[in-house]
Parts: structure tokens; sequence; C-alpha cells
């Protein structure tokens, strides 16, 4: 750390973050850059001395945390006026006067009456670091953008020249298809116009970072959504290898809203506190339930089949019933939190608001009694100030007190509708059998800790939710290696020798992890040798050379790193 701290609250600022986050380095090295043989550097490192005395004589850095507080009120421009008049040795004693053993220890006891014991960054960077490891396996780039853009841009006439794993630019499928975009193009400079890319570049000066947010991404999504959004609400048929029945599938969204109350000017009108997605998943005959938002991406597309129309029939009854359900589940329950936080919030805020009034109107008193003999004009405006803060006191006080009772559930805004039905293919429900999947997350599980893995296994909603990710990360496996190495493996199990396919989810995760992320697949589960072959980017490897997400067993023989750990 280097630094020129003349002002002690600086001192306390650098010198104490470094003793709360518990560097175990050694050493570590705090310079502090003045000029050799000059008075203030004398007086400095006097200050320096003192403080390592009395960190010695406490045994705790915490002497650090409280310099600021010892020197406040103090003049450094007084101190520093009379180095250069020659008092050196008068202002070193009265800098030095204020750092006793005492006053630090008595600081220290009044904070902590009044704040407690706080916390040291320190051991709360293991959680930290280990919720950020989770967000790796959350994000929506570049896997969800450029799915969107591969699927919705034709759809709007819309082509790509060159690479979307590096860079391009889009062309025109149609004529004025480019219409809709080019105005936002026309934003950036010239070159960046032909230099799109869905990964997060080092410098945006000249290539366009397509992302949720940014202009030219955001044209092309409000586009789709605006043409599409009747097609999604009529509904489509899907296939779901695992169902053994068919379902009705909604996705919803629900907002927590803050109602409006005319009697008070502030809460006159509805403000939205939270929106939230929710899937609602309906079995015929059962009660409707939630169930994660990505599950979409976990179906596939197919013609409707004959057995399917008496549960389509039901659909507008199954709106309802899952209307009900997303307020009741969730809905409901996030406004009854929201509403608690801020009940709970109520006493912290309201003194907030009084110690400003009371700050407003100290500073107004303080005017007028300056202004007492002085300019009249002025004088009428500070007591104008001093009525109308008055009147507004206690309406905002009210305001606030009665804002926590008017949080509730919003309405609930169906997005799509799905009818999924069970696959009637008998090969493609043998690739789905339990048994084969079972077995194969044996092997893959094996074969990792043989080598002293460390394995979560992540492959169901609880197990998921349980290891901090989302229902359905996109992988069965997280693995980490005894050097610290994490994988995100997919596993696949086959029981005989055959293709594999990826669904969506798993597609956009190997699309974001890429070298990270594993595709384990085995072979012959149903026989007594299964083989295990592995393969280590399998977007890049094998599912952008594929053109899709189905993988024939010649392509992973190709790319596979090794069969059986060999």
């Amino acid at each position: 750390n280097y630094d020129i701290p003349w002002n002690p609250a600086r001192l306390e600022q650098r010198l104490g973050r470094i003793h709360r986050y518990g560097q175990k380095h050694d050493p570590v090295v705090i310079i502090n850059l003045v000029a050799a043989g000059t008075r203030e550097g004398r007086v400095l490192k006097t200050l320096l001395e003192k403080l390592e005395l009395i960190r010695k004589e406490l045994g705790s850095d915490k002497v650090f945390d409280v310099v600021g507080r010892l020197f406040e009120g103090v003049s450094l421009r007084d101190y520093m006026e009379d180095l250069l008049d020659g008092d050196e040795d008068g202002v070193r004693d009265r800098l030095v006067g204020r750092l006793t053993p005492e006053q630090v220890q008595a600081v220290r006891n009044r904070e902590r009456s009044l704040y407690g014991e706080g916390g040291e960054v320190g051991p709360e960077l293991p959680r930290l670091n280990a919720e950020l490891a989770n967000e790796t396996y959350c994000r929506l780039l570049p896997g969800y953008v450029r799915g969107f853009l591969e699927r919705a841009a034709p759809l709007a006439g819309i082509g790509f020249q060159g690479d979307l794993d590096g860079t391009f630019s889009f062309k025109a499928l149609k004529p004025g298809a480019l219409d809709l975009i080019t105005p936002v193009l026309e934003g950036y400079l010239p070159e960046a116009r032909e230099s799109l890319t869905v990964y997060k570049p080092d410098s945006q000066d000249r290539v366009i970072f397509l992302h949720p947010g940014e202009p030219v991404f955001e044209r092309l999504r409000a586009h789709i959504c605006a043409r599409f959004a009747r097609d999604a609400c009529r509904g489509a048929l899907f296939v779901d290898p695992t169902a053994e029945r068919p379902y009705l599938f909604h996705l919803a969204r629900v907002a927590v809203v803050r109602q409006a109350d005319p009697a008070f000017p502030s809460l006159d009108r509805e403000e939205t506190l939270e929106y939230r997605l929710v899937g609602l998943r309906h079995e015929e005959g059962r009660e409707v339930e939630t169930c994660p938002v990505e599950h979409l991406l976990l179906l596939r597309g197919s013609r409707t089949p004959a057995f399917a129309f008496r549960l389509a029939q039901e659909a507008d009854r199954s709106r309802e019933a899952a209307r009900a359900c997303a307020l009741a589940r969730e809905a409901g329950p996030r406004a009854a939190a929201i509403r608690r936080e801020r009940e709970e919030g109520l006493p912290a805020r309201r003194t907030i608001l009084v110690r400003g009034f009371a700050f407003q109107e100290a500073e107004l008193a303080a005017a007028r009694t300056r202004l007492k003999d002085g300019d009249p004009v002025e004088l009428a405006r500070v007591k104008e100030g001093q009525r109308a803060l008055a009147a507004r006191r206690q309406p905002i006080l009210d305001a606030l007190a009665r804002e926590p009772a008017l949080i509730g559930p919003g309405e609930v805004l169906f997005l799509a509708h799905a009818l999924v039905v069970p696959s009637d293919d008998p090969e493609e429900r043998k690739r789905h059998d339990a048994e084969v999947e079972a077995m194969a997350m044996r092997v893959a599980r094996a074969y990792e800790e043989s080598l002293g893995a460390r394995v979560e296994d992540v492959s169901i909603p609880p197990l998921a939710r349980a290891a901090g990710l989302t229902d359905h990360p996109g992988f069965d496996l997280r693995s980490t290696r005894p050097g610290g190495e994490a994988r995100a493996i997919e596993v696949k199990g086959r029981a005989a020798v055959t293709h594999v396919e990826l669904t969506e989810n798993e597609w956009i995760k190997a699309c974001n992890l890429r070298q990270d992320y594993w595709l384990y697949v085995v072979y012959n589960c149903a026989g007594p040798q299964p083989r295990l072959y592995r393969v280590r980017d399998p977007f890049g490897r094998l599912m952008v050379r594929a053109g899709g997400v189905t993988i024939q067993q010649q392509e992973v023989f190709q790319a596979a790193e090794g069969v059986d750990g060999r």
C-alpha cells in the first residue's frame, strides 16, 4: 500500500482496511511516502511509532480502526502552519498526546457499546468466495444471449456474417430487415458497427458488446417479444422424455407492489417493488405446483398427439388455478417478507428522518439568528423555509409508518403456456431410463473420486439448491480436484452405443463455462462393462462444429480425452 497520509483519517482507512481483511502474507508492507529529513516527516514518523507501540500494548490491530475518531475536530491546517513557524516539537507533542492506550481503549469501548462487536472481513471471505464461485454457474452471458440471437434474429429477417464465437455483423435476409436496428447502430463508431460480440471485450472502443441493457440487443429483444407475445400466450406443444403423464406448464410474471393511498401525497401512486418469473406445472387431476422457470429449456417441440386434446381443453381452468397458486405460493409470501423487512426497519428509518429534520431545523435557526439584523428579504426566505419544514415533517413521518401496510401481491401476468406430453418413442424413453442414468452417474462419480476430487451431486433441484445453485444448473456433478480445479460435469448414460443430446439449458451452460464444462458420456450402461468418455469444452469441440445439440457417438470418440480414465 502506497500513500501520503498526512490526514490521520487516511491512515485509519488504509491501515485499518488491511488489518480487517486479515492479511496473512509475510510481510505485509505499508509504505508511507514522506520527504526525508523534513519536519512533517519527523512528526509522521513519531506518530506511526506511537501507533505501533499502542498496538503492541493492547495486543490488537484495532488501534488502526479508531485513529480517525481520536483526531475528530483536529485542524491539520493549524498543525501545518505551526510546523512552518518552526514549532515542530509542539506539533509532535500535541499529536502524540492524543494517542494514548487509554484513549484508544475508550473509543473502542464506546463504539462497542453503540455498534456491538462487529465483525472482521477475513472470516467472511470463504463464504463470499463460495457465493462468487456459484454466481459463475448462474450468469446469462454469453450462452443465453447467443442462444437468443441465433433463434430470434432470423425471425426478424436478420442473419450473421462472421463468427459468433468471435466478432460478427448483422446482414439482411430480406429487404429492409436491418431498418429495425440501424438507427441504434448509428449511435456507435462506424468501425464498431461491423464488430459485434456476445463475449465481454477488454475494450469496447471498436466492438459492440451485445448483452441485456445494451441498445442494439434491447431493440431486437423488444421487437421479438412484441411480435411473438401473442403466440407464446396461445401456447405450444412440447415433449418431456422424463414425464409419465401430460401436464400444462405456465410461465408467469408475478409482482409485489406498494399500493396507492391518496391520503398521502408521497404514496398517491402505486409502485412496483419487485418482479419475478415463476414456472407452474399442472398435471391432470392434481394440484398446481411451482416449477423452475428453466424447466422450459429441458423440453423439445413436437406435434400434437390425440391423447393430449382433453388436457388442452382444460387450459383456461388450469390457467386460473395457476394464477391462484402463483399468488399464494410466490407473490403472497414474497410480499409478506418485504412488508416484514420494512416494518423491522421502521425505527431506524424514522430516526434518520428525524435527525435529518433536526439538522435542517438547526441550519435554518442558525441562519435566522445570523440574519436577525441583516437582509430582510433573506430573513423572510429563511422564516418561510422554517414554516415549510415544520409542515412537511409530520406528513412524511406518517407516510413512512403507513407504507408497510400497503405492500401486497400485484397482478399475475402470463407470458407463455405449454402443453407437455411424455415421449411416445421407445428409443427415446430408453435413453432416459432412470437405471441407465443412475449407472452413468455412479461411473462418473467413481472416476472423479478415484483422483481425490470432492464431488457434489447437483442433478436434481433439492441437491442443486443445497449446493447454492439454481434448480437446474445445466450439469449433474460439480467436482473440485485436489489442486483446486473445478469441473462442471454433465453426465450422459446410454444403454448401448448411440448418440447423446444436450438440452437447451445444458447447451447454454456449456457455452458460458467453456473450458470448465465437461461432458462425461457412459456407454454400455446396460452391460457388465460401462465405458466412460470425457470431453472438455463440448461447446467448442462438438456442438459448434455439429451445429446443434445432438452429438453422434463418433464425434464423442474423436473428441474424448480418455476412456475409463486412461
